[in-house]
């Protein structure tokens, strides 16, 4: 044999020993403890640094500017088109919402604590709180909560900013939600930061919406960054929801306290609402459906929701508004955002739809049935105007379907905004 091919391998086979004698010395480490039990503390420690493993740079050779490591090049070669700009500042808002909720619920503390900068002089949530949450769960949310951090900070970088709109994370915005979700008043009031099991099943509200939202803007993306950033932001958010469906499902016919209601009973019926305020059908699943919405049809099981073909389900940014407001109407704020949302798209539909005197009092408004939750408090313009769209193109990158010339006020034959100087 070659002196110089020996030597090699055994300088290899050293390195190697080298590695592996470090990595027995270390303690095993024992992560599992009884189903719902109450956990003791992770003995968790961060790993040492990878710069710090011995020789580490020769067994995992890396080249930015290798051939090999080098992408496939993108048939469109523009990173981001200006009316990819509209979609993320839109998610904007939901990264937001989630970045607060998992910041509070895991730390007791907000954007405005971890990265000031990235809120833009928007103003703080209303009434977060840390919540009494297990070590476990706790790590979980922790990670939910940085990682939403980044997004904000990644979306902001790429696509520009906007300004943190106003969130409502409270109590008693989360006891309104949940009567509405139950369809009766909950008594005492819900409360998610009581404990895990309330948390998580709070939780289960978010992460989907993100993740239905991204699935829907694939379509009006071209740039090839842009696509890149949605593909990443989308697997997250979906692994996301996954984990607390995961987490909610392995206590399925646990009850909530103290309303001896099951957890199964009320993730089916936050997903009935979301259904509900859409208004578009059934895109939305609980832990357990009948057999013809389960998994080609032949289970009734559902850790993750899915539609006839097992492919993700997708909204439009209206049905995302009507869900997030919790009003049934994109134009009329509410629910987690009190003033509405920030960006393009949300700002149009409060913008190009104003409240018009109701010229026909049998007029049905479109927004949320209130007279058949009589316990919810409507807004204090309900049933009083109509809205009309109001085109204010100096305001928007968007306009509204041209009106019959013949008959002016034969309404448009969509209200949903197309794009300005999109490309044929």
């Amino acid at each position: 044999m070659d002196p110089t091919i020996y030597y090699s391998l055994k300088l290899t086979i050293f390195m190697l020993l080298s590695v592996l004698s470090t990595i027995a010395s270390k303690p095993l480490v024992n992560n599992t403890y009884p189903k719902n039990s109450n956990y003791p503390p992770l003995p968790i420690t961060c790993p040492i640094k990878v710069s710090e493993i011995p020789l580490i740079q020769y067994l995992i050779p890396y080249d930015d500017d290798s051939p090999r490591c080098t992408p496939m090049p993108p048939h469109i070669n523009v990173p981001v088109f200006p009316y990819d700009r509209p979609p993320f500042h839109f998610a904007l808002n939901l990264e937001f919402i989630e970045a607060e909720w998992f910041l509070q619920g895991a730390l007791g503390i907000g954007l405005d604590e971890i990265a000031p900068e990235l809120a833009h002089g928007g103003p703080p949530p209303i009434d977060g709180r840390k919540a009494n949450l297990d070590e476990v769960t706790k790590r979980i949310i922790k990670e939910f909560a940085y990682q939403e951090v980044s997004h904000i900070r990644y979306i902001e970088a790429v696509f520009g900013p906007i300004q943190r709109p106003l969130i409502d994370i409270s109590r008693a915005h989360w006891a309104k939600l949940m009567n509405m979700a139950l369809g009766y008043k909950l008594d005492p009031p819900f409360d998610p930061f009581i404990d895990s099991l309330h948390y998580m099943v709070a939780s289960y509200v978010l992460p989907y919406i993100g993740l239905n939202g991204y699935t829907g803007a694939n379509p009006n993306l071209d740039g090839y960054r842009s696509k890149r950033a949605l593909a990443g932001l989308l697997s997250v958010e979906s692994a996301q929801d996954a984990i607390l469906r995961g987490w909610l499902f392995e206590r399925l016919e646990e009850i909530v306290e103290p309303y001896n209601i099951t957890v199964a009973v009320f993730t089916d019926k936050i997903s009935q609402l979301r259904n509900r305020l859409a208004m578009c059908g059934i895109k939305d699943e609980g832990l357990i459906v009948p057999p013809e919405l389960g998994a080609e049809m032949r289970i009734c099981t559902n850790v993750i929701s899915a539609n006839v073909d097992s492919i993700s389900y997708s909204r439009t940014p209206k049905e995302i508004l009507r869900i997030v407001y919790e009003t049934g109407d994109e134009h009329i704020p509410g629910g987690f955002l009190p003033e509405g949302g920030n960006g393009e798209i949300a700002r149009m539909y409060l913008e190009l739809y104003q409240p018009q005197p109701a010229e026909h009092s049998d007029f049905n408004y479109p927004g949320y049935d209130y007279e058949e939750y009589p316990y919810l408090e409507p807004p204090s313009y309900y049933g009083k105007f109509r809205y009309e769209g109001v085109p204010s193109y100096n305001k928007s990158p968007y306009k509204m379907p041209p009106k019959n010339k013949a008959n002016p006020n034969e309404k448009p034959l969509s209200y949903g905004a197309t794009p300005v100087n999109r490309k044929p």
